[in-house]
């Protein structure tokens, strides 16, 4: 707490003193509606810098700003509304979007933005080439018309995945510091050029996030005619101020050396004030004022970079108790005071406190076991609320559930009501007053490594939203024990289904293999479509559920962990299931996204051998069964150890093909495994062929995509992709 308090203040004082300071030049306006023109940029040409190359002036005005309407700022040089203009060497613009039109021959399109001769440059740091529907391949192409990438995307009407790699929508990078595109597409549905084929721009990759899930409309129906309201997109250009040079000694120049990685300007170059995190650094050169300075450095030494008053404020000195705070140009000093006065005070301070505390101790002596677990719960909740405030919508989507409430639902927790016990607690079934069904979790203590998994488990799963992932209804803060309320999915665990079939519904060869397909549509989910990826850690089939349709439901989010887009894995205490465990992970503590895939592979081999991931007769041999599954593919018995109704319905190929995509999901090399995304793809793609075959058997017409093979490029689809046990 105490640190958070310091940051905000500290957050807090900065905002002040921004406001306080002008960036833009003297008597000129400082802002065009909402949006900050700071200098170089100026609203007019007497407002904005003058570009200087060999102390010639040029003739172009590239940091003019036109005010539109005193109200829309333009930038002049390429007529374009700017969003945001940012002193550490970028600026936000809105692209023109145009649709696609349908055509089965290669047609050549330039990206409405030129640059050439200007200070500016389209960010290959912080955009990419978005393609938003799948009716068409496209492939980038650079200044010098090489091809640079391209993608395409496979067609699922029904998707509901935003992260726009590879279901309806895809994306590629771009080449460093151009100042031109084009990119050349061609259909693949034909050459109805009454249709269109979706849209192909550059944008900022955070920005598509947002804006993608926004016009939901695009990834509804990919074949339909697109939102007419889609326009414009948000760009990021990076810009250098021509013929500035860091001229005063407040101010410093910063350059990137050349190789340097995307990781190098997020950690480097972000600048020491942008606490907020919402600035966009320039991936070649900026100036910025040096520390204990701030400002705009592009005004001079005069009204650009001004000292900063660290005694003004404490959190910006160290002195505190033990000296005086004298304000130094670029820093400061502290005055010691006498040791005598250091003496009086601190003995004096030290006996006054011993008083108080021996006081308040006492006091408190008989209260203390009386107040713990409220103290416990209204701490849970504080934490709760301030985790679900930092997630989209969280608050929104999570219900507060009363204790009389839930105790009603579930017959006052009866015996008869248990779905099933865990290791974090108890499930029971429950009706609400409006007649609805649910599942309420209760966990067995209030230790705070449960207060960490309960509160994490809401967190997450107010992140998701996926058909196959159980949803989070609400919770419950006011019992002894924290609740959480789920939706009621009525068929058990997949675990149940397979080592206690159900004579009156079994596993059928087409039902398992749905339910490896959504299983791995839902973990793909988790891992790249969020800006900030889901690593579940406990994949196993008694947390997948089968709801009233035999759809897989993804449960258990206790030990969950949501990281950040640059991180590759997590380093913790091993946590898990025996026999699921990813033996990587269990040798290093070192948890990433392929983990999850070894344990989606185990569980894909029990749907083919109808056996459990640990047995006593090959626990006693030291095997699991995803070892004992790799010796039998390794000595080709594959079809001695599955089951008899996989046998019996499965095609010999169908069986092949699913029992070789879990061996490379099982491969001992984290490396060498798939990513979720990729299995989900090529399950999908199974399906989608099946169903083709089942079409032209039928005798529907098909279209056939000829590809010239004389055309050099390549597509990438991007993503920005037992016992408990603890060691």
């Amino acid at each position: 707490m105490r640190f958070l308090f310091i940051t905000l203040s500290v957050f807090s004082w900065l905002c002040l003193t921004v406001t306080a300071i002008s960036l833009s030049k003297p008597g000129c306006p400082e802002k065009c509606g909402n949006v900050t023109i700071p200098y170089p940029f100026g609203v007019g040409s007497k407002c904005s810098a003058k570009c200087v190359i060999d102390s010639t002036e040029c003739k172009e005005a590239f940091y003019t700003i036109i005010c539109h309407n005193s109200s829309t700022p333009f930038l002049s040089i390429i007529n374009m509304e700017v969003v945001k203009i940012s002193l550490y060497g970028t600026l936000i613009v809105k692209l023109p979007v145009s649709p696609m039109n349908c055509s089965d021959k290669q047609t050549t399109v330039p990206v409405p933005i030129s640059l050439r001769g200007s200070p500016f440059t389209i960010s290959a740091h912080y955009n990419s080439l978005f393609v938003l529907g799948c009716m068409s391949s496209v492939w980038l192409r650079s200044e010098t018309m090489q091809t640079v990438g391209g993608c395409t995307a496979i067609c699922d009407g029904n998707s509901t995945d935003t992260s726009c790699s590879g279901v309806n929508c895809c994306q590629t990078n771009i080449p460093e510091r151009p100042q031109e595109l084009e990119y050349t597409y061609r259909s693949i549905e034909g050459s109805n050029k009454s249709r269109f084929c979706g849209y192909a721009f550059p944008a900022d990759k955070k920005w598509i996030q947002n804006a993608y899930t926004f016009h939901s409309g695009l990834n509804q129906d990919p074949l339909n005619p697109y939102d007419a309201g889609f326009r414009f997109a948000q760009l990021v250009i990076d810009w250098e101020h021509i013929g500035f040079e860091d001229f005063h000694d407040n101010s410093v120049c910063k350059t990137l050396p050349e190789g340097r990685s995307d990781e190098y300007i997020d950690d480097y170059y972000t600048p020491r004030y942008d606490t907020t995190g919402n600035n966009y650094v320039s991936s070649t050169r900026y100036c910025s004022c040096r520390d204990g300075f701030e400002g705009n450095p592009y005004l001079g030494p005069e009204e650009g970079c001004i000292d900063v008053n660290e005694c003004s404020n404490s959190t910006l000195n160290i002195c505190g108790g033990n000296g005086t705070c004298i304000n130094t140009i670029g820093g400061f000093t502290c005055r010691k005071r006498s040791a005598a006065k250091i003496v009086i005070i601190s003995v004096g301070s030290a006996a006054g406190g011993l008083v108080l505390l021996l006081g308040a101790f006492f006091a408190t002596r008989t209260m203390r076991k009386r107040m713990k677990d409220k103290h416990k719960l209204k701490c849970l909740a504080l934490l709760l609320e301030q985790q679900l405030s930092s997630v989209d919508n969280g608050l929104e989507k999570t219900r507060l559930f009363s204790s009389k409430e839930l105790s009603r639902a579930t017959d006052f927790y009866n015996e008869n009501r248990i779905l099933g016990r865990g290791g974090q607690g108890t499930v029971y079934k429950g009706m609400l007053t409006n007649g609805r069904i649910v599942a309420v979790k209760k966990s067995k203590k209030v230790e705070e490594v449960d207060l960490e998994a309960f509160i994490n488990e809401v967190v997450i799963l107010s992140q998701i939203n996926h058909r196959n992932v159980v949803k989070l209804l609400g919770c419950c803060l006011e019992t002894e024990v924290p609740l959480l309320v789920y939706e009621f999915i009525q068929n058990g665990t997949l675990h149940q289904h397979i080592h206690d079939p159900n004579e009156e519904f079994p596993l059928s060869w087409e039902l398992r293999v749905r339910i490896a397909r959504e299983v791995a549509g839902a973990l793909a989910y988790l891992h790249s479509s969020s800006s900030a990826p889901i690593y579940h850690r406990d994949i196993k089939s008694s947390n997948i559920l089968l709801d009233d349709k035999y759809r897989a439901k993804v449960s258990d989010f206790g030990i969950s962990r949501s990281i950040s887009v640059d991180q590759t894995h997590l380093t913790t205490r091993v946590q898990g299931t025996f026999g699921y465990l990813d033996p990587e992970y269990f040798q290093s503590s070192q948890f990433t996204e392929k983990s999850d895939v070894y344990s989606f592979g185990v569980v894909v081999v029990e749907l083919l051998t109808g056996e459990k991931a640990v047995s006593a007769i090959r626990a006693a041999e030291g095997r699991g069964l995803a070892a004992h599954f790799l010796h039998s593919m390794e000595e080709n018995q594959l079809f001695n150890i599955l089951d008899a109704r996989v046998i019996k319905e499965g095609t010999k190929e169908d069986i092949l093909a699913i029992a070789e995509l879990s061996r490379r999901c099982l491969h001992p090399n984290g490396k060498r495994r798939p990513t979720m995304k990729e299995v989900a793809v090529e399950l999908e793609g199974k399906r989608l062929l099946e169903e083709g075959n089942f079409q032209q058997e039928e005798g529907e017409e098909r279209n056939i995509v000829e590809v010239d093979e004389s055309d050099e490029f390549s597509f990438t689809s991007e993503s920005r992709g037992g016992d408990t046990i603890t060691q």
